[in-house]
């Protein structure tokens, strides 16, 4: 049976990135260097670091004034250790970090949760010492890349490509009937264009420079899953973070992780498509700074949109998700008289829960995508936030506008 991707976890060893400001009160001023140190010892970007007279005691006290970032759960420690020496230490203006700019990327591009080299023991892969090493030189090229480098190219094996053509025969065989009009307009196109063929696996760099003219969108190689907010992040600035790596070639039809045929075959069609595109974007643009929760929310809907999404089209139901589309069974499944089928909803869609092992019980048909469109942002309209946001397309950059000045 073939497997759809697993989903990414939502506790990871990450923790959200935030800024913050952090002030601390000594009661004689020759603690300063104490302060210091264990703020210099932590492992926080500092971005200013001042001191200020206390305004309770002036001649005696003062306030060590720090602005920094860090991970969430870095920053409670350094609080915890502050306070183990000093009486008064107060955090303020804690807020979520999120990129600003496409190179901010690069600050969380190697934050992956999951698999990249390290395989779990029920992987395919596990026991296989060659397919390991692979995956690790795979992993450093994902993990050593920034911004503004060309994606570098892989000599990939006549093993490696042995498993891409039988993934490749068995799933075009099924698109022509099974799969929506944007992704079968486009799929030709990237034969032509990139070199989707059966014996040939296409390079990043080759399908990222295409989809930039198509719809904006670009690719930036990953070593295993992102964290949530990280991933979702990416999308913000139409990027998409591709593995580079193939499935083992034992079990050509299954894999535990998203790899290179699920990218390509599943992910790159629709965003060659300009208004698939912007919805995959506005996902991303509504993670930006959003809380915890709602993290977890949108990424449950990217998981019944962008990975399981089925629409209708000609009074028909197809399907567009890249769990579908790179996953033989689940394309036969998904358009069935087996699952339920329910009316696009995103409040409905944001808290159910589903099954990332098995066939999927469960989708939700959505009308077009520019009427999901309109409807995630109603949804991303009732996310708390102090901020709204305005995508620059020129510098690809976010504005940040604060609510009470608009």
């Amino acid at each position: 049976m073939d497997q759809p991707v697993g989903k990414a976890s939502t506790e990871g060893e990450h923790s959200d990135i935030i800024l913050a400001s952090i002030v601390i009160t000594l009661e004689q001023k020759r603690d300063i260097l104490k302060a210091l140190t264990i703020i210099t010892d932590a492992e926080i970007n500092y971005h200013h670091i001042e001191t200020r007279s206390s305004q309770i005691d002036p001649n005696n006290q003062c306030d060590v004034f720090v602005k920094f970032e860090c991970e969430q759960k870095i920053a409670v420690g350094l609080q915890m250790s502050l306070k183990e020496t000093f009486k008064s230490v107060l955090i303020i203006d804690h807020e979520i970090w999120f990129p600003r700019t496409l190179e901010d990327l690069d600050k969380t591009g190697s934050r992956v949760e999951g698999y990249g080299g390290k395989l779990d023991a029920d992987h395919p892969g596990f026991k296989d010492d060659v397919y390991r090493k692979r995956r690790l030189e795979i992993a450093d090229i994902a993990n050593n890349y920034k911004h503004g480098q060309k994606i570098p190219k892989l000599d990939y094996t006549p093993a490696e490509i042995k498993t891409w053509s039988t993934v490749y025969e068995e799933l075009t065989k099924l698109h022509a009937t099974h799969a929506c009009k944007e992704y079968n307009d486009n799929f030709p196109l990237l034969e032509k264009k990139c070199g989707f063929r059966k014996d040939n696996i296409p390079q990043l760099e080759d399908v990222s420079e295409y989809l930039k003219k198509c719809s904006g969108f670009r690719l930036r190689p990953v070593a295993g899953l992102l964290t949530p907010r990280d991933f979702l992040a990416g999308l913000a600035f139409k990027v998409f973070h591709s593995t580079q790596y193939i499935r083992h070639g034992s079990k050509p039809m299954y894999t535990p992780e998203p790899d290179v045929c699920h990218e390509l075959m599943g992910h790159v069609p629709l965003l060659a498509d300009p208004t698939f595109a912007k919805f995959s974007q506005d996902i991303g643009l509504a993670s930006l700074g959003a809380p915890a929760e709602y993290i977890q929310k949108l990424s449950t809907f990217y998981w019944f949109t962008i990975e399981f999404g089925i629409c209708k089209q000609g009074g028909k139901k197809k399907a567009y998700g890249a769990g579908l589309m790179s996953s033989f069974g689940e394309l036969q499944h998904c358009l069935s008289d087996k699952p339920e089928v329910l009316p696009f909803n995103p409040e409905k869609i944001v808290v159910t829960d589903y099954p990332i092992t098995t066939m999927q019980p469960l989708y939700f048909l959505a009308e077009s995508f520019e009427d999901a469109r309109k409807k995630l942002k109603e949804f991303a309209d009732t996310i708390p936030k102090p901020f709204s946001l305005h995508y620059n397309s020129e510098n690809n950059s976010v504005e940040v506008i604060p609510k009470d000045v608009q």
